[in-house]
């Protein structure tokens, strides 16, 4: 939330980017993924599914002239069109937060990269469902992808 505020102050488009499934949009690679584990992949595609809470937003949520994307997948660049939005914006660096670190984080912080955007993690603004994973991401994103900062730090840089 203080990250949001702090990018509304310092009048930075604040994108807010939400998985959301549909059985058009449902990968058969991830079912078979899900059944493979033993899950059942009817419940557990059912988690982020258009038109359920499960694909509300939580904690802070979109002002109304900012971008809202909704991905099919993990990350936000794929089967969206956040690239070119973002490149219509004149946007050539993100800060990137969110859930969680080593999934959704991770997958959209490595396709920003190779599609040329300076990217920064956010890292306490970020989470997984356990510790040793978020630190993991945050380590390899590190070492290859992003510019790791704290909320203070993003903060303290756009004027805050």
């Amino acid at each position: 939330g203080r990250l949001v505020e702090a990018a509304r102050a310092a009048g930075a488009p604040v994108v807010f980017v939400g998985l959301e499934t549909t059985p058009q949009t449902d990968a058969p690679t991830l079912l078979e993924r899900m059944r493979r584990r033993g899950g059942d992949p009817e419940i557990e595609r059912a988690i982020c599914r258009a038109g359920t809470p499960g694909a509300d937003f939580y904690g802070p949520v979109p002002g109304p002239s900012e971008l809202v994307v909704r991905k099919p997948r993990y990350s936000a660049f794929v089967g969206t069109d956040l690239d070119a939005r973002l490149r219509a914006r004149g946007v050539d660096t993100l800060v990137v937060c969110g859930l969680t670190t080593e999934c959704c984080v991770d997958s959209t912080v490595r396709d920003a990269f190779h599609r040329d955007y300076h990217v920064f993690v956010a890292s306490d603004a970020c989470a997984a469902y356990e510790p040793d994973l978020h630190e993991g991401a945050l380590k390899s994103l590190g070492l290859s992808f992003a510019l790791l900062e704290t909320t203070s730090e993003i903060r303290a840089a756009w004027g805050g």
